[in-house]
């Protein structure tokens, strides 16, 4: 009994040891220690592995270790959402894989990646009618449903269309991350609120502000309001990343911090 009490004290020791150095870690460096960190790696059905394989540019971009740990999150994000398929769309393995892929590759930086900002995930054919907004949608994230949804048409547009800055599922996925920042208490999370909040200071400031209007690079749309801006600028982010360090270098760097982006392309 002394013993076990002894080991017991011993582990809520270490454990505190080393949340704290985590704390001082993220307070220090923006990010925290530990990121992929898995008891036992999950992996894909083979027809989705191939899927990934085939469709998914950034997982081929990783080396074999990150790979592995994309395949994982690809899986356990498969496993806690629902989808779903309106008006005669039929939910496919292609649909799984894909749509996960997009939030995976966004969220890869962060340790939590999980959120219970939606639950499902809904597909529909082509643009379908918004209830909440009166109009015709190509995609929404409505949090009072807990749903992300899209069009299914405009969706592959956005991913088969590498260097045109639309990205559907770019776009309604910073939409939940951002509204996930403001609610979790999640290390990544805080770290992605406090740079998105950051962004939004910098975007405000009359001279970057004036700036990135006479660039004349992000689309109209962009200024609808704070959060569109968020999400097109995250769209030129993974479409266009060279173009977008070169005529903002700073603004890329804080979305680097963001989302604890790394180039993991280099990994291989």
């Amino acid at each position: 009994m002394r013993y076990f009490r002894f080991s017991f004290y011993l582990v809520g020791f270490l454990y505190f040891i080393i949340w704290g150095l985590d704390v001082i870690y993220v307070y220090f460096y923006g990010k925290p220690v530990l990121v992929h960190s898995y008891l036992k790696k999950k992996k894909l059905l083979p027809v989705q592995k191939q899927l990934l394989e085939k469709e998914v540019s950034f997982y081929q971009n990783l080396n074999t270790e990150y790979q592995a740990y994309f395949e994982h999150r690809l899986v356990e994000f498969i496993d806690t959402y629902q989808f779903v398929g309106r008006k005669g769309y039929e939910v496919t393995n292609e649909t799984k894989v894909l749509i996960g892929a997009v939030y995976v590759m966004m969220t890869f930086g962060m340790r939590k990646y999980l959120t219970s900002v939606f639950d499902k995930i809904v597909i529909y054919p082509t643009q379908f009618h918004s209830k909440a907004h009166n109009r015709n949608h190509k995609g929404e994230f409505n949090y009072r449903y807990r749903a992300i949804v899209f069009s299914w048409e405009d969706f592959v547009k956005g991913r088969n269309s590498k260097n045109d800055n639309l990205n559907l599922g770019v776009h309604e996925f910073t939409h939940t991350l951002s509204f996930h920042g403001r609610i979790s208490k999640d290390y990544s999370a805080k770290i992605f609120n406090k740079m998105h909040q950051e962004i939004l200071n910098y975007i405000k400031t009359p001279e970057n502000a004036k700036k990135i209007k006479s660039e004349n690079y992000f689309r109209k749309y962009a200024y609808t309001n704070s959060l569109e801006f968020m999400a097109v600028m995250m769209e030129y982010f993974f479409e266009t990343p060279t173009e977008f360090q070169e005529r903002f270098p700073e603004l890329y760097q804080k979305v680097v911090k963001m989302i604890n982006y790394k180039s993991f392309s280099n990994l291989k």
